[in-house]
C-alpha cells in the first residue's frame, strides 16, 4: 500500500469518530472549520493488496483550539503503522476572531471521552482492494 493511503485511512477514522458521538467535522452550517496543521506516520510492516486490517484512533491532547489524535493500524494484533494528526478550530467569518471554537472543542472532548469509557480507542476493520 502506498504512504499516503496511511493518512486517509486515519481521516476516515476520525470523522467515523465526530459521527459516534453525534457530530459532523464538515458542516457547512457551522461556521467553524477544522483544517488539519500536522500529520504523520512511522511505519513498522508493509500491508500488501486484499490485507484485512483494524485501524484505531484515540484523542491524545485537547489545547484551546486543537485537537491531537493518535491513531494504531495493526493487522492480527501486530504493529503496522502508528500516526498523529493534529486540527485546529478555525471561523469561517474572515476578520472574526474564534470564539466558537472552544465550544466545539468542547462538545467534541466531552462526546469523546464518554466514547473512551467504553474502549479508549475508536476504529474498524479495513481491507486493501
Amino acid at each position: 500500500m502506498h504512504f499516503s493511503c496511511f493518512f486517509r485511512y486515519m481521516e476516515e477514522a476520525e470523522h467515523a469518530l465526530w459521527r459516534e458521538v453525534g457530530l459532523s467535522i464538515a458542516r457547512g452550517d457551522a461556521g467553524v472549520g477544522f483544517p488539519r496543521v500536522a500529520a504523520g506516520f512511522d511505519f513498522h510492516r508493509a500491508l500488501r493488496f486484499e490485507d484485512e486490517f483494524d485501524i484505531a484512533i484515540r484523542i491524545a491532547a485537547i489545547e484551546e483550539k486543537t485537537i491531537r489524535y493518535t491513531c494504531l493500524l495493526t493487522r492480527d494484533d501486530e504493529r503496522i503503522a502508528t500516526g498523529t494528526l493534529t486540527i485546529i478550530c478555525v471561523t469561517r467569518r474572515p476578520g472574526q476572531p474564534g470564539r466558537y471554537c472552544g465550544r466545539w472543542i468542547v462538545t467534541v472532548a466531552s462526546g469523546v471521552q464518554r466514547l473512551a469509557v467504553v474502549s479508549g480507542w475508536f476504529g474498524g476493520r479495513r481491507s486493501l482492494m
